[in-house]
């Protein structure tokens, strides 16, 4: 039987990937990257527009299962406009969900991640974590060829 809590995890994650935030081309990105998951075929693109330091703009399109696709959608939400340190910030936070394999992170953090904190149970299932980071490899990826390692700017390490 299914918790309440799983019950909501699973509705927004459904809900995303019917209604997907942020989809859509982006004329003349600074960055843009193109990531394919070989084990299902799911494939994401995402392109990037920076301006003094913060994401301006974020925005994808791709194809593939609902994992994919919600987390895309929850991952523009929580990036779109922000700085690029609350970027690399969540990006991290996201990663290690992902990896925590279904044992959890701090609450802190699933607060911090708001609708992506629904991905905590994917956690536990290694081959939809990487559909889960698709999208949160491509946006590293395409803000790496936009001249920026967003990784190396999270202040937390």
């Amino acid at each position: 039987m299914m918790n309440n809590l799983d019950q909501l995890y699973q509705q927004v994650i459904l809900d995303h990937s019917r209604e997907r935030h942020g989809e859509g081309h982006m004329d003349e990105p600074q960055g843009s990257s193109f990531q394919v998951n070989p084990t299902c075929g799911d494939e994401a693109t995402v392109d990037v527009r920076v301006v003094d330091g913060r994401l301006e703009e974020v925005s994808w399109h791709g194809s593939g299962c609902s994992i994919s696709q919600a987390s895309i959608s929850v991952m523009h939400d929580l990036v779109d406009g922000e700085d690029l340190a609350t970027v690399a910030r969540l990006a991290n936070d996201f990663d290690a969900l992902m990896h925590s394999r279904g044992k959890g992170v701090d609450d802190d953090i699933l607060d911090e991640l708001e609708d992506a904190a629904a991905f905590e149970g994917v956690s536990q299932y290694p081959n939809r974590v990487k559909c889960a980071l698709l999208g949160w490899m491509a946006l590293k990826d395409a803000l790496v060829k936009a001249g920026i390692d967003v990784c190396a700017l999270d202040e937390r390490k």
